[in-house]
């Protein structure tokens, strides 16, 4: 065995200790610090080289993400009317409509907004522990109508999503003049 294989096995038996030791996650980059403030000079390049030749390679863990749209359900999904078109003549005319999740220190939250697109404003909001339909879709649509009473036909888009197209949504929307992607018709 040549100088040069020594200290490459030198070098493969720390890479493989700092690899060990981050439960196999950290990549050469990681490991290439790691050995520098441990006295060793390598650098990342070596690292990754010599990583790939004995076929170490880091765990890469995707983030955890949090869905907020559930479109696998069996409600009733109607076309898009909106279509891209956000242009508007008059208030409540085009609303529009999603949920979405902010993670705090006791857990996560879940935040629906409803904007109009004549104001370009919020008109109805709902923070809730959890995304049911009663405490997302259904406050802030009820919420937007006390704010900005719907009077002539209203455009109400939102993604395909079960708080969306479940019943005790569909239910806000009767008797009110909406077209929207979970009520087809009118009134």
């Amino acid at each position: 065995m040549g100088l040069g294989e020594c200290k490459e096995q030198q070098l493969l038996a720390s890479v493989k200790e700092v690899y060990q030791q981050s439960k196999c996650r950290h990549g050469s980059p990681r490991i290439a610090f790691e050995l520098r403030h441990h006295g060793i000079r390598a650098l990342r390049t070596r690292v990754a080289r010599l990583m790939r030749k004995h076929h170490i390679s880091s765990i890469v863990r995707g983030k955890y993400r949090v869905q907020t749209t559930d479109s696998n359900h069996l409600f009733t999904v109607a076309e898009n009317h909106l279509n891209r078109d956000f242009s508007t003549e008059r208030l409540a005319q085009k609303w529009v409509s999603d949920l979405t999740y902010i993670r705090t220190g006791e857990g996560w939250l879940y935040l629906m907004a409803v904007l109009d697109l004549a104001a370009r404003k919020v008109v109805g909001w709902a923070l809730s522990e959890t995304m049911e339909a009663e405490s997302t879709t259904v406050a802030a649509f009820q919420m937007a109508v006390r704010n900005r009473p719907v009077t002539q036909t209203l455009l109400f888009h939102s993604d395909r999503g079960v708080q969306y197209a479940c019943s005790v949504f569909r239910q806000q929307l009767k008797g009110l003049p909406v077209c929207s992607a979970e009520h087809e018709s009118q009134g």
